[in-house]
Protein backbone atom coordinates (compact mmCIF):
# COMPACT_ATOMS: atom_id res chain seq x y z
CA UNK A 1 0.00 0.00 0.00
CA UNK A 2 1.35 3.45 -0.91
CA UNK A 3 1.69 6.15 1.73
CA UNK A 4 -1.21 8.13 0.24
CA UNK A 5 -3.38 5.02 0.05
CA UNK A 6 -2.68 4.43 3.74
CA UNK A 7 -3.68 8.02 4.52
CA UNK A 8 -6.84 7.66 2.45
CA UNK A 9 -7.77 4.53 4.39
CA UNK A 10 -7.29 6.38 7.66
CA UNK A 11 -9.45 9.29 6.55
CA UNK A 12 -12.25 7.09 5.25
CA UNK A 13 -12.21 5.18 8.55
CA UNK A 14 -12.34 8.42 10.55
CA UNK A 15 -8.87 7.91 12.02
CA UNK A 16 -6.60 10.80 12.95
CA UNK A 17 -3.61 11.67 10.76
CA UNK A 18 -0.16 11.99 12.30
CA UNK A 19 2.41 14.76 12.06
CA UNK A 20 4.36 12.68 9.52
CA UNK A 21 1.20 12.14 7.48
CA UNK A 22 0.66 15.88 7.30
CA UNK A 23 4.23 16.63 6.20
CA UNK A 24 3.95 13.94 3.52
CA UNK A 25 0.77 15.52 2.10
CA UNK A 26 2.82 18.62 1.24
CA UNK A 27 5.25 16.56 -0.89
CA UNK A 28 5.12 16.99 -4.70
CA UNK A 29 4.41 13.27 -5.18
CA UNK A 30 0.92 13.72 -3.70
CA UNK A 31 -1.43 14.61 -6.54
CA UNK A 32 -3.31 17.81 -5.71
CA UNK A 33 -6.59 16.66 -7.20
CA UNK A 34 -6.51 13.38 -5.28
CA UNK A 35 -5.68 15.30 -2.12
CA UNK A 36 -8.55 17.71 -2.75
CA UNK A 37 -10.98 14.87 -3.38
CA UNK A 38 -10.03 13.30 -0.05
CA UNK A 39 -10.41 16.61 1.77
CA UNK A 40 -13.80 16.99 0.14
CA UNK A 41 -14.91 13.71 1.70
CA UNK A 42 -14.29 15.19 5.16
CA UNK A 43 -15.81 18.52 4.16
CA UNK A 44 -19.04 16.86 3.03
CA UNK A 45 -19.03 14.52 6.02
CA UNK A 46 -19.14 17.56 8.28
CA UNK A 47 -21.14 20.09 6.26
CA UNK A 48 -22.90 18.29 3.43
CA UNK A 49 -23.24 20.49 0.36
CA UNK A 50 -23.65 23.72 2.32
CA UNK A 51 -21.32 26.67 1.75
CA UNK A 52 -21.67 29.42 4.31
CA UNK A 53 -21.35 33.19 4.09
CA UNK A 54 -22.24 36.13 6.27
CA UNK A 55 -22.92 39.83 5.88
CA UNK A 56 -20.17 41.57 7.78
CA UNK A 57 -17.95 44.61 7.98
CA UNK A 58 -14.44 45.26 9.25
CA UNK A 59 -13.33 47.95 11.67
CA UNK A 60 -9.62 48.73 12.12
CA UNK A 61 -9.72 51.53 14.72
CA UNK A 62 -6.01 52.40 14.39
CA UNK A 63 -3.02 51.32 12.37
CA UNK A 64 -0.50 52.79 14.80
CA UNK A 65 1.34 49.83 16.28
CA UNK A 66 4.22 49.34 18.70
CA UNK A 67 5.23 46.09 17.00
CA UNK A 68 7.16 45.94 13.73
CA UNK A 69 6.29 42.53 12.33
CA UNK A 70 8.16 42.20 9.07
CA UNK A 71 5.21 40.59 7.25
CA UNK A 72 2.83 43.49 8.01
CA UNK A 73 2.02 46.29 5.54
CA UNK A 74 -0.80 47.73 7.65
CA UNK A 75 1.07 49.15 10.67
CA UNK A 76 2.32 52.71 10.96
CA UNK A 77 4.49 54.65 13.41
CA UNK A 78 2.95 57.33 15.59
CA UNK A 79 4.23 60.21 13.45
CA UNK A 80 3.83 58.44 10.12
CA UNK A 81 1.58 60.35 7.73
CA UNK A 82 -0.25 57.07 7.16
CA UNK A 83 -1.04 56.72 10.84
CA UNK A 84 -4.60 57.23 12.03
CA UNK A 85 -6.83 56.79 15.07
CA UNK A 86 -10.59 56.71 14.66
CA UNK A 87 -12.77 58.85 16.90
CA UNK A 88 -15.82 57.57 18.77
CA UNK A 89 -17.98 59.36 16.22
CA UNK A 90 -16.26 57.61 13.31
CA UNK A 91 -16.56 54.24 15.04
CA UNK A 92 -20.27 54.72 15.73
CA UNK A 93 -20.81 55.87 12.15
CA UNK A 94 -19.22 52.62 10.97
CA UNK A 95 -21.59 50.71 13.25
CA UNK A 96 -24.57 52.60 11.89
CA UNK A 97 -23.49 51.87 8.31
CA UNK A 98 -23.13 48.17 9.20
CA UNK A 99 -26.61 47.93 10.69
CA UNK A 100 -28.21 49.88 7.85
CA UNK A 101 -26.50 47.51 5.39
CA UNK A 102 -27.93 44.47 7.15
CA UNK A 103 -24.66 43.26 8.69
CA UNK A 104 -24.86 40.68 11.46
CA UNK A 105 -21.17 40.95 12.41
CA UNK A 106 -18.41 43.50 12.87
CA UNK A 107 -14.83 42.18 12.80
CA UNK A 108 -12.63 44.47 14.91
CA UNK A 109 -8.82 44.30 14.91
CA UNK A 110 -6.06 46.90 14.62
CA UNK A 111 -2.72 48.19 15.75
CA UNK A 112 -1.38 48.23 19.31
CA UNK A 113 -1.22 51.96 19.92
CA UNK A 114 1.27 52.57 22.73
CA UNK A 115 -0.43 55.83 23.78
CA UNK A 116 -3.89 54.30 24.17
CA UNK A 117 -4.90 52.60 27.40
CA UNK A 118 -7.02 49.48 27.72
CA UNK A 119 -10.06 51.66 28.40
CA UNK A 120 -9.87 53.00 24.83
CA UNK A 121 -10.13 49.50 23.38
CA UNK A 122 -12.83 48.56 25.89
CA UNK A 123 -14.80 51.70 25.05
CA UNK A 124 -14.94 50.72 21.37
CA UNK A 125 -16.79 47.55 22.34
CA UNK A 126 -19.00 49.31 24.86
CA UNK A 127 -20.22 52.15 22.65
CA UNK A 128 -20.88 49.91 19.67
CA UNK A 129 -22.77 47.36 21.75
CA UNK A 130 -24.85 50.01 23.50
CA UNK A 131 -25.77 51.67 20.20
CA UNK A 132 -26.22 48.51 18.11
CA UNK A 133 -26.88 45.59 20.48
CA UNK A 134 -27.80 43.09 17.72
CA UNK A 135 -24.49 43.55 15.91
CA UNK A 136 -22.15 40.71 16.89
CA UNK A 137 -18.74 42.11 17.84
CA UNK A 138 -15.95 39.69 16.95
CA UNK A 139 -13.00 41.57 18.33
CA UNK A 140 -9.35 41.59 19.37
CA UNK A 141 -6.89 38.90 18.39
CA UNK A 142 -4.85 36.94 20.90
CA UNK A 143 -1.99 39.38 20.30
CA UNK A 144 -4.20 42.31 21.27
CA UNK A 145 -5.49 40.51 24.36
CA UNK A 146 -1.86 39.82 25.33
CA UNK A 147 -1.15 43.55 24.92
CA UNK A 148 -4.10 44.36 27.19
CA UNK A 149 -2.47 42.17 29.83
CA UNK A 150 0.68 44.25 29.51
CA UNK A 151 -1.30 47.49 29.81
CA UNK A 152 -3.35 46.46 32.83
CA UNK A 153 -1.48 43.76 34.71
CA UNK A 154 -4.81 41.91 34.88
CA UNK A 155 -5.41 38.20 34.51
CA UNK A 156 -6.74 36.85 31.24
CA UNK A 157 -10.00 35.96 32.99
CA UNK A 158 -10.52 39.55 34.14
CA UNK A 159 -9.71 41.06 30.75
CA UNK A 160 -11.95 38.69 28.80
CA UNK A 161 -14.78 38.91 31.32
CA UNK A 162 -14.61 42.71 31.25
CA UNK A 163 -14.72 42.73 27.45
CA UNK A 164 -17.58 40.25 27.37
CA UNK A 165 -19.60 42.29 29.85
CA UNK A 166 -19.07 45.33 27.60
CA UNK A 167 -20.46 43.44 24.59
CA UNK A 168 -17.72 41.26 23.12
CA UNK A 169 -19.30 38.34 21.27
CA UNK A 170 -16.35 36.22 20.14
CA UNK A 171 -12.66 36.33 19.21
CA UNK A 172 -11.18 36.34 15.70
CA UNK A 173 -8.33 33.99 14.94
CA UNK A 174 -5.62 36.44 13.90
CA UNK A 175 -2.17 36.76 15.41
CA UNK A 176 -1.43 33.04 15.31
CA UNK A 177 0.86 33.43 12.25
CA UNK A 178 3.20 30.40 12.61
CA UNK A 179 3.67 29.02 16.11
CA UNK A 180 7.10 27.42 15.70
CA UNK A 181 9.79 29.67 17.25
CA UNK A 182 12.16 29.05 14.33
CA UNK A 183 9.76 31.11 12.23
CA UNK A 184 7.90 33.23 14.77
CA UNK A 185 11.08 34.72 16.24
CA UNK A 186 11.96 36.03 12.78
CA UNK A 187 8.67 37.30 11.38
CA UNK A 188 7.08 38.74 14.54
CA UNK A 189 9.73 39.07 17.23
CA UNK A 190 8.45 40.27 20.63
CA UNK A 191 4.81 39.60 19.76
CA UNK A 192 2.77 37.16 21.88
CA UNK A 193 4.33 33.73 21.47
CA UNK A 194 2.54 30.48 20.71
CA UNK A 195 1.86 29.58 24.33
CA UNK A 196 0.43 33.04 25.03
CA UNK A 197 -1.84 32.85 22.01
CA UNK A 198 -3.04 29.35 22.80
CA UNK A 199 -3.64 30.14 26.47
CA UNK A 200 -5.69 33.21 25.57
CA UNK A 201 -7.99 31.12 23.38
CA UNK A 202 -8.06 28.34 25.97
CA UNK A 203 -9.22 30.85 28.58
CA UNK A 204 -11.77 32.41 26.23
CA UNK A 205 -13.25 28.99 25.50
CA UNK A 206 -13.44 28.17 29.19
CA UNK A 207 -15.38 31.40 29.75
CA UNK A 208 -17.86 30.49 27.01
CA UNK A 209 -16.45 32.67 24.22
CA UNK A 210 -16.06 30.98 20.85
CA UNK A 211 -13.17 31.85 18.57
CA UNK A 212 -11.59 31.22 15.18
CA UNK A 213 -8.02 30.20 14.43
CA UNK A 214 -5.63 30.97 11.59
CA UNK A 215 -2.25 30.17 10.04
CA UNK A 216 -0.17 32.56 7.91
CA UNK A 217 1.60 30.50 5.25
CA UNK A 218 3.68 31.03 2.13
CA UNK A 219 6.63 33.04 3.49
CA UNK A 220 9.72 31.52 5.17
CA UNK A 221 8.04 28.57 6.86
CA UNK A 222 8.39 24.95 5.74
CA UNK A 223 5.90 22.11 5.64
CA UNK A 224 6.94 20.85 9.08
CA UNK A 225 6.27 24.29 10.59
CA UNK A 226 2.77 24.35 9.11
CA UNK A 227 1.94 20.87 10.37
CA UNK A 228 3.35 21.68 13.82
CA UNK A 229 1.00 24.68 13.86
CA UNK A 230 -2.03 22.61 12.85
CA UNK A 231 -1.26 19.90 15.41
CA UNK A 232 -1.10 22.52 18.19
CA UNK A 233 -4.48 23.91 17.15
CA UNK A 234 -5.93 20.40 17.01
CA UNK A 235 -4.66 19.62 20.50
CA UNK A 236 -6.29 22.74 21.96
CA UNK A 237 -9.55 21.92 20.19
CA UNK A 238 -9.43 18.44 21.75
CA UNK A 239 -9.16 20.16 25.12
CA UNK A 240 -11.79 22.90 24.76
CA UNK A 241 -13.93 22.44 21.64
CA UNK A 242 -14.09 26.22 21.35
CA UNK A 243 -12.77 26.82 17.83
CA UNK A 244 -15.47 27.32 15.21
CA UNK A 245 -13.52 27.94 12.03
CA UNK A 246 -9.97 27.64 10.73
CA UNK A 247 -8.80 30.22 8.17
CA UNK A 248 -5.54 29.59 6.29
CA UNK A 249 -4.15 33.02 5.41
CA UNK A 250 -2.01 33.36 2.30
CA UNK A 251 0.96 35.71 2.79
CA UNK A 252 0.85 38.90 0.72
CA UNK A 253 4.36 40.39 0.39
CA UNK A 254 3.72 43.80 -1.18
CA UNK A 255 4.73 46.79 0.97
CA UNK A 256 6.21 44.55 3.67
CA UNK A 257 9.80 43.93 4.72
CA UNK A 258 9.48 40.54 3.00
CA UNK A 259 8.58 41.96 -0.40
CA UNK A 260 11.29 39.86 -2.07
CA UNK A 261 9.26 36.71 -1.38
CA UNK A 262 6.83 35.59 -4.05
CA UNK A 263 3.30 35.13 -2.74
CA UNK A 264 2.01 31.55 -2.65
CA UNK A 265 0.48 30.15 -5.81
CA UNK A 266 -3.13 29.10 -6.14
CA UNK A 267 -1.89 25.50 -6.14
CA UNK A 268 -0.25 26.06 -2.73
CA UNK A 269 -3.43 27.74 -1.51
CA UNK A 270 -5.53 24.74 -2.47
CA UNK A 271 -3.03 22.24 -1.07
CA UNK A 272 -2.91 24.09 2.24
CA UNK A 273 -6.70 24.18 2.45
CA UNK A 274 -6.94 20.45 1.76
CA UNK A 275 -4.16 19.47 4.18
CA UNK A 276 -5.70 21.67 6.87
CA UNK A 277 -9.12 20.04 6.42
CA UNK A 278 -7.57 16.59 6.80
CA UNK A 279 -5.39 17.44 9.79
CA UNK A 280 -7.96 19.47 11.73
CA UNK A 281 -10.49 16.69 12.12
CA UNK A 282 -12.12 18.32 15.15
CA UNK A 283 -12.71 21.87 13.85
CA UNK A 284 -16.06 21.99 12.05
CA UNK A 285 -15.48 24.73 9.48
CA UNK A 286 -12.78 25.79 7.00
CA UNK A 287 -12.95 29.28 5.53
CA UNK A 288 -11.70 30.27 2.08
CA UNK A 289 -11.08 33.95 2.77
CA UNK A 290 -11.65 35.46 -0.67
CA UNK A 291 -9.92 38.73 0.23
CA UNK A 292 -6.59 36.90 0.46
CA UNK A 293 -7.05 33.96 -1.90
CA UNK A 294 -8.73 35.80 -4.73
CA UNK A 295 -12.26 35.07 -5.81
CA UNK A 296 -11.45 32.26 -8.24
CA UNK A 297 -9.24 30.34 -5.82
CA UNK A 298 -11.71 30.80 -2.98
CA UNK A 299 -14.48 29.43 -5.18
CA UNK A 300 -12.34 26.43 -6.17
CA UNK A 301 -11.42 25.83 -2.53
CA UNK A 302 -15.04 24.86 -1.89
CA UNK A 303 -14.06 21.54 -3.52
CA UNK A 304 -10.77 21.26 -1.59
CA UNK A 305 -12.02 21.25 1.99
CA UNK A 306 -13.51 24.72 2.49
CA UNK A 307 -17.16 25.12 3.45
CA UNK A 308 -17.21 28.87 4.16
CA UNK A 309 -16.33 31.79 1.88
CA UNK A 310 -16.54 34.55 4.53
CA UNK A 311 -18.79 37.49 3.76
CA UNK A 312 -19.31 40.86 2.18
CA UNK A 313 -16.29 42.26 4.10
CA UNK A 314 -16.74 46.02 3.97
CA UNK A 315 -13.74 48.23 4.80
CA UNK A 316 -10.99 45.58 4.96
CA UNK A 317 -7.59 47.34 5.12
CA UNK A 318 -4.95 44.94 6.40
CA UNK A 319 -4.59 42.70 3.35
CA UNK A 320 -5.36 45.37 0.77
CA UNK A 321 -2.46 47.37 2.21
CA UNK A 322 -0.31 44.30 1.53
CA UNK A 323 -1.26 44.20 -2.13
CA UNK A 324 -4.50 42.22 -2.26
CA UNK A 325 -6.14 42.99 -5.60
CA UNK A 326 -9.55 41.60 -4.71
CA UNK A 327 -12.57 43.94 -4.52
CA UNK A 328 -13.10 45.81 -1.29
CA UNK A 329 -16.60 44.40 -0.99
CA UNK A 330 -18.78 41.74 -2.62
CA UNK A 331 -22.55 41.92 -2.78
CA UNK A 332 -24.67 39.13 -1.35
CA UNK A 333 -25.75 38.20 -4.87
CA UNK A 334 -22.10 37.99 -5.96
CA UNK A 335 -21.31 35.64 -3.09
CA UNK A 336 -24.35 33.46 -3.64
CA UNK A 337 -23.60 33.19 -7.34
CA UNK A 338 -19.99 32.19 -6.64
CA UNK A 339 -21.22 29.43 -4.34
CA UNK A 340 -23.88 28.20 -6.75
CA UNK A 341 -21.37 28.16 -9.64
CA UNK A 342 -19.18 25.90 -7.47
CA UNK A 343 -22.07 23.45 -7.13
CA UNK A 344 -22.77 24.25 -3.48
CA UNK A 345 -25.86 25.43 -1.62
CA UNK A 346 -25.40 28.95 -0.19
CA UNK A 347 -26.46 29.41 3.43
CA UNK A 348 -26.29 32.74 5.21
CA UNK A 349 -25.04 32.32 8.78
CA UNK A 350 -24.36 34.56 11.74
CA UNK A 351 -21.03 34.50 13.57
CA UNK A 352 -22.04 31.52 15.70
CA UNK A 353 -23.33 29.51 12.72
CA UNK A 354 -27.04 30.02 13.21
CA UNK A 355 -28.98 30.16 9.97
CA UNK A 356 -30.04 33.72 9.08
CA UNK A 357 -33.52 34.30 7.68
CA UNK A 358 -33.52 37.65 5.89
CA UNK A 359 -35.87 40.12 4.27
CA UNK A 360 -33.74 42.95 2.94
CA UNK A 361 -31.75 44.44 5.81
CA UNK A 362 -34.12 42.90 8.38
CA UNK A 363 -33.04 39.52 9.67
CA UNK A 364 -33.62 36.90 12.30
CA UNK A 365 -31.70 33.77 13.25
CA UNK A 366 -33.20 30.32 13.34
CA UNK A 367 -31.81 26.97 14.45
CA UNK A 368 -28.08 26.28 14.55
CA UNK A 369 -26.90 24.79 11.27
CA UNK A 370 -26.37 21.05 11.68
CA UNK A 371 -22.75 19.88 11.73
CA UNK A 372 -21.86 16.30 10.90
CA UNK A 373 -24.43 15.91 8.14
Amino acid sequence: MTKFADIRSKVLAGERLTFDDGVYLYSPEVDLNELGALANVVRERLNGNFAYYNINTHLNPTNVCIYRCIFCAFRADLKDERGYVMSDEQILARGREAVESGCTEMHIVGGLHHQRKFDWYLNIIRILHEAYPRLHLKAWTGVEINWFQHLTGWSLEKILTTLREAGLGSLPGGGAEIFHPEVRDIICEHKADAENWLDIHRTAHRLGLRSNCTMLYGHIEKAEHRIDHLVKLRALQDETGGFQTFIPLAFHPDNTKMADIKKPSSLMDLRTMAVSRLMLDNIPHMKAYWIMLGIGTAQTALAYGADDIDGTVRHELIYHDAGAETPEILSVEDIKNLIIEAGREPVERDTLYHRVVREGTRWETSEPIAVGV
